[in-house]
């Protein structure tokens, strides 16, 4: 007898619809697996195995074909588990076979047949709503994340018996206490305080102003001047994630909690990472650190220090907000809209170039300059030196909370400019986007010209200071954008004046 189950695998942050045949029938007995299925699924058949007859079923001592369709399609992981076995039950008499039509079931088995929660939940329950199915089987802790998708009824399983008690028209397992991560907009406790920073109002300022945007940050300075410091104390001014952006983001790591977490990512891989890691790798879908840093940020620190391959590999997902990796005729697609920040020591030895500590010649300086190719540095919007101060420290710029506020009042009023467009941020505005939603009277133009003839901006440089202006209007709650919003833009990407304070 021939019988079929509705199951899910993934392909990077996304789910694939597998449908299990399962036929058993007279002959020696055996278990084959086939449709193009990884180590892990192939190894499923004895946990499945073992897992019915801890169950109390019946495992018949015939020949089981299990055919995964399509077979072209590469399935992995342990998600199949669950399926597999019910498609057997089903196969063998012990649970109507029917009852598999409507709903799918995800989920990783036991030997003693409990259903354990599987890689990638979210994402399979959002599949099995786009692909029609009208219910979802997972295992019980899994259940809150599965519950997410509107229009898909839930069934949270503990073991493989309460699967069958389902499939024959019994109700499922109550779902666990659920655990409620931090509320959108509110601040976490114990983040760094933005108020412990003094003597550096500049690189404040446009700390703020790169938060307010999501534009790409470089801070420039000899060890010791509090660029680790600064950037550390980011994630407590960025506002919250919104229900929406917290799903997409669990989707992409692939989580199975029991509550969202609304907390924006904050990445910091070390120097040694490779392209690989940063961009994450085709063969298993695994995501890198761009994608697990989508909506939040990607802290370089020791920029200088990081490959130069793997550098300019960020140049795509900086363009574009996605990661396309494609290796052996496999191709990936992953979200990566962050905010990069970088910090880099201005010569190898630290000191300040051309002061009494720098003892570098001028080839090494030059040397030192060269890691970061001139493409990537065009795609950083915010370059800011920090100086160590003289003398006394000076008072503390602004509070954390007061940063937060103003940061998502001007995120507010770009989300709603830019809904129409399908963005969120000024600096995730293409030359079209920014043709419609940004206009410059002639003293503004005549600014960027000049800097343009100086040599100071290349297209995309002009593009990025006009993002730029198009925030700290933003930050000031102005409606247009006006030349002094220009100068303190071109003063941040091209130091050619102070920012305003």
């Amino acid at each position: 007898m021939v019988a079929q189950a509705h199951t899910f695998t993934l392909d990077g942050p996304h789910a694939r619809h597998v449908v299990v045949e399962l036929d058993v029938r007279s002959g020696l007995p055996a278990f084959a697996i086939v449709g193009l299925a990884d180590a892990a699924v192939r190894e499923a058949r004895e946990r499945i195995q073992t897992a019915i007859r801890n169950s109390g079923f019946d495992l018949p001592t015939r020949r089981i074909t299990a055919n995964l369709a399509p077979g072209d399609l590469r399935k992995a992981g342990p998600g199949l588990d669950l399926a597999l076995a019910c498609a057997l039950l089903a196969a063998t008499g012990q649970v109507p076979p029917e009852s598999l039509a409507r709903i799918a079931m995800f989920g990783e088995l036991g030997l003693d047949g409990s259903v354990r929660p599987a890689h990638g939940t979210l994402a399979v329950a959002d599949a099995a709503r786009r692909s029609g199915l009208t219910a979802l089987g997972v295992a019980a802790p899994a259940g809150h994340a599965a519950a997410l998708v509107e229009g898909l009824e839930v069934a949270p399983l503990r073991t493989l018996r309460s699967a069958a008690r389902v499939l024959r028209g019994g109700q499922p397992d109550p779902l666990p206490p659920r655990f409620e991560g931090p509320r959108a907009g509110a601040g976490a406790a114990g983040e760094p305080e933005l108020s412990d920073v003094r003597g550096a109002s500049e690189a404040v300022r446009a700390l703020v102003i790169a938060a307010a945007g999501g534009h790409s940050l470089l801070l420039s300075g000899a060890p010791g001047v509090g660029k680790t410091m600064l950037v550390r104390r980011l994630p407590g001014i960025l506002p919250r994630l919104d229900t929406e952006e917290a799903i997409e983001l669990a989707r992409t790591r692939g989580e199975t909690g029991r509550s969202l977490d609304f907390r924006r990512p904050f990445r910091a891989p070390h120097h040694t990472t490779s392209a690989a890691g940063l961009l994450g790798r085709a063969a298993n879908g695994a995501p890198g650190e761009v994608a697990l840093a989508h909506r939040g940020v990607l802290f370089l620190d020791e920029l200088t220090e990081f490959s130069r391959g793997a550098l300019d590999a960020l140049r795509q997902p900086l363009e574009e907000g996605c990661v396309t990796i494609a290796r052996a005729g496999r191709s990936v697609v992953q979200p990566a809209r962050f905010m990069l920040v970088g910090a880099a020591n201005p010569c190898p030895c630290g000191a300040v170039p051309g002061s009494r500590a720098c003892r570098c010649s001028r080839r090494q300086i030059e040397r030192h300059a060269r890691r970061l190719s001139a493409s990537f540095l065009d795609r950083i919007d915010v370059r800011v030196a920090i100086r160590a101060p003289d003398g006394a420290r000076g008072p503390a710029a602004i509070t954390s909370a007061r940063a937060r506020g103003l940061i998502a009042a001007a995120r507010e009023r770009q989300r709603a400019r830019l809904a129409a467009a399908g963005l969120a941020l000024n600096g995730e505005m293409d030359a079209s986007a920014l043709a419609r939603h940004v206009r410059l009277d002639a003293p503004c133009r005549r600014m960027l010209a000049t800097a343009a003839g100086k040599g100071l901006l290349s297209p995309r440089g002009e593009h990025g200071t006009i993002k730029l202006a198009r925030t700290i209007a933003d930050l000031d709650g102005r409606g247009r954008v006006r030349a002094d919003d220009v100068a303190q833009a071109l003063a941040l990407r091209c130091g050619l004046a102070k920012p305003a304070a």
